[in-house]
């Protein structure tokens, strides 16, 4: 449903059917690929404020748009999903202001800034601008929310939203324990137990997800570019997102590399498509 209205308000945007389809289906499935070779730069304002729209929702738990539609509203808002759009609204917000004079522009900042967040928190990689040459505290902002990604059960990659607030009250419980030994405590979202198998199973996916983030930037590394070429071509492959900085930024590809490097980003990308487990099945 989602994609036939995306599709119909690009429609009112003056693209033609089969540009508007295409469009429809890659924000829908987060991947990203436009059919032009600047992505959507050339769009009007209209349909790139579409575009970040779809995306934030396409980022979110379908479980809650279900909550939404049967009425049961407050718990739709959940946890996961609060803190997902904390993380994009100080994300655009800290980013605004560090680029309002490059475009002097309150609404052109915003809509650009919203976008690009939109567009790499959603795992999507569509681009608008060259953030590459955005001052280093707002790429700062691009890479960590490549790692965030986006809420369970969406169509995003990442390493998701309900992980990284499991893994921060993991870090808290045992914090508490260390202070208060005899004190029992449970991790609760939305005020329902997390078992403790669940929380086991995250942390192995952190340690797994970092190992492989590991071996893979030491093996790209071995082509002799830069880090920051190295360190956001295995991110965002990993978590899906599409470009990453400086050889590899938004007006860039990875055509270059070599192919011992490409197989390994290959191996992210289906990696942090599958959830890494299966991946590492293979190999046991």
């Amino acid at each position: 449903s989602f994609t036939i209205v995306e599709f119909i308000l690009l429609l009112f945007g003056g693209l033609d059917a089969f540009e508007a389809i295409n469009i429809a289906f890659a924000t829908a499935g987060t991947g990203g690929f436009a059919i032009h070779n600047n992505s959507l730069g050339d769009y009007s304002s209209y349909l790139q404020i579409v575009i970040t729209v779809f995306m934030l929702l396409f980022s979110i738990n379908f479980g809650s748009y279900f909550l939404l539609f049967t009425g049961k509203i407050k718990e739709s808002f959940n946890c996961e999903v609060r803190c997902f759009l904390l993380i994009f609204i100080t994300a655009v917000s800290c980013i605004s202001i560090n680029i309002y004079n490059m475009y002097g522009n309150l609404g052109e900042t915003i809509r650009n800034s919203a976008f690009t967040v939109s567009s790499i928190i959603s795992t999507t990689g569509f681009s608008t601008v060259d953030f590459d040459k955005w001052p280093e505290f707002s790429q700062t902002i691009v890479v960590l929310v490549m790692f965030t990604g986006s809420c369970a059960g969406s169509t995003a990659g990442g390493i998701k939203i309900s992980r990284i607030l499991i893994l921060i009250k993991g870090i808290s419980k045992e914090l508490l324990s260390m202070i208060h030994p005899n004190q029992i405590k449970k991790i609760t979202i939305d005020k329902k137990t997390i078992e403790h198998e669940t929380v086991r199973s995250v942390n192995v996916y952190i340690v797994c997800y970092l190992l492989i983030f590991t071996a893979s930037i030491i093996i790209v590394s071995f082509e002799d570019y830069d880090l920051i070429t190295n360190f956001t071509a295995v991110a965002s492959n990993l978590n899906n997102v599409g470009p990453g900085l400086a050889k590899v930024g938004p007006t860039c590809n990875f055509g270059f590399l070599s192919v011992p490097t490409k197989l390994v980003l290959i191996f992210d990308m289906l990696a942090g498509r599958l959830e890494l487990y299966p991946m590492l099945i293979l190999f046991n």
